[in-house]
C-alpha cells in the first residue's frame, strides 16, 4: 500500500504565521536595520541568550536573523533562523533555519534530505514556541539602534 502524500493545512499554517507577527511584533526592536534586542533564559553561565537583530527593513517587509545561545555550556547547538514580516498581510514566516533555505510546505517521506512531511509547518510552530518562551520567561539584557551617522 502506497503512503498519502502529505497536504498542508493552509487555514492553520497562516494563522499560527499570524500569531506569531503578533508576538514576534511584542518582542521587536525598532524597526531600523541593524536594530537589535536580546534576552537571558535562565541565570549564571548555562543561561541561553536569544536574539533577534533587524537585518533589512522596508515599509511592507521586515527581514530578521533570531539566534540562540547557551551561553557558556556547550549542552544546546545554536540555533539560528531567518523570519520574514509582512506588514501588509501581518504574517511572519521563517524562511531560513540553521542555514537551510527553500524548504516546500510539504515532502514525500523518506526524501534524500530527510526533512519531515511538515518541515514548514514545524519550523512556523518552533518559532511560535520560541517566542512565547521569550515572552513568558525571558529577561532582556541588551537592546541597541543602529549607529546614527549624521549625529
Amino acid at each position: 500500500m502506497a503512503a498519502s502524500r502529505h497536504r498542508v493545512d493552509l487555514s492553520a499554517l497562516l494563522a499560527r504565521c499570524e500569531i506569531n507577527y503578533w508576538r514576534l511584533l511584542g518582542l521587536l526592536p525598532a524597526r531600523e536595520t541593524g536594530s537589535t534586542r536580546e534576552f537571558a533564559l535562565g541565570h549564571g553561565a548555562h543561561a541561553l541568550r536569544c536574539r533577534i537583530e533587524v537585518q533589512e527593513a522596508a515599509p511592507y517587509t521586515t527581514i530578521l536573523r533570531l539566534t540562540q545561545s547557551a551561553g557558556s555550556s556547550a549542552w544546546l547547538p545554536a540555533l539560528e533562523m531567518q523570519v520574514r514580516l509582512s506588514h501588509d498581510a501581518t504574517v511572519a514566516e521563517v524562511i531560513a533555519c540553521q542555514g537551510i533555505r527553500h524548504i516546500w510546505p510539504a515532502y514525500d517521506y523518506p526524501n534524500r534530505a530527510m526533512h519531515q512531511k511538515d518541515e514548514k509547518t514545524g519550523w512556523n510552530r518552533f518559532l511560535g514556541d520560541w517566542l512565547s518562551l521569550c515572552h513568558r520567561h525571558g529577561r532582556e539584557v541588551a537592546s541597541s539602534l543602529p549607529e546614527d551617522l549624521d549625529a
